[in-house]
């Protein structure tokens, strides 16, 4: 019962997910959905607009403790806890990345940028911003949390046994999560929050500020042409990763890794123009590469 709760959570909000864990045996499709449900329920307390900051910090802390709490054997109702506890058991994977996954949106809320050297707050004297990073290099401590740590638990699902695997794994989610930055700069900036660095958007004479208005596409176009580069040489750990994990995990992986990559694709393809609209691959687009997929299982 706790994992159909955390299958129908994916489906619902996480299709390109849902569609790479449908090649996967089913008991690690089952996992993996508990690891989503859990994401899903901090990013929807991060961004859940009816709670001032403090209030959604404070929901974030009671989440992370009742984490904890049935990571120590309590009982508890909720069914995402259960299945992921389960899940922890018979992966075994680490509390800690857990805890660093919540720890990603709470940056979101604190409104924080980690520097690489210290952690430093990340508001800007700029009205309606209160997230910016300076340097890609502080932008990747937020990736990490929030997206190569997801890699990480992924490839203890996957299973692995060379190290060499975890390294690919971070780099993989950075791919993902570049794409969904270039994908979602107007969507993000609306709620205040600039994942762009700063000393990118200086390179090419832009500002945060400039993203408050309405963007000029073509202004922006090198400049997200630039963290496409970026991403693609990341899609190139993917493609590594594959012979590190069980081989029935392998066709998720590719599933997954060409869904975002097609995704980053198209946005190309669009001029970067992500100012107009969501751009988001079709149904159709998503099942002839679920189908490669299913053959890759099936030969």
């Amino acid at each position: 019962m706790a994992y159909s709760v955390c299958r129908g959570i994916t489906r619902s909000n996480a299709t390109n997910f849902y569609y790479a864990f449908l090649v996967l045996p089913k008991r690690k499709r089952e996992s993996l959905c508990a690891v989503y449900a859990f994401m899903r329920r901090c990013d929807d307390i991060a961004d859940d607009p009816a709670l001032s900051a403090e209030e959604r910090r404070y929901k974030l802390d009671a989440w992370l403790d009742a984490l904890h709490r049935a990571q120590q054997g309590e009982p508890s109702d909720d069914p995402i806890l259960l299945a992921l506890t389960d899940t922890q058991r018979r992966y075994t994977i680490a509390a800690g990345l857990l805890d660093e996954l919540a720890r990603g949106t709470a940056m979101d809320v604190d409104g924080e940028a980690a520097s690489s050297e210290n952690p430093v707050p990340a508001g800007v004297a700029i009205p309606g911003l209160t997230i910016q990073y300076q340097t890609f290099e502080d932008l990747k401590v937020y990736c990490y949390r929030v997206a190569s740590v997801v890699g990480l638990v992924c490839i203890h699902i996957f299973g692995y046994r060379d190290p060499a695997a975890e390294a690919l794994a971070e780099q993989c989610g950075l791919a993902f999560q570049l794409t969904n930055i270039i994908r979602d700069v107007k969507e993000d900036a609306a709620m205040g929050r600039v994942y762009l660095p700063q000393e990118d958007l200086a390179k090419f004479e832009l500002s945060a500020a400039d993203l408050l208005s309405t963007p000029d596409a073509a202004r922006f176009r090198p400049l997200l042409a630039m963290e496409a580069d970026r991403a693609r040489e990341y899609y190139q750990a993917g493609e590594q990763l594959s012979s590190y994990i069980s081989e029935d995990s392998q066709p998720a992986l590719w599933v997954l890794v060409n869904i975002y990559r097609k995704l980053l694709e198209k946005i190309a393809e669009r001029q970067y123009d992500v100012f107009s609209g969501k751009i988001s691959l079709t149904v159709s687009e998503k099942l002839k590469i679920l189908a490669k997929g299913f053959l890759q299982r099936l030969t």
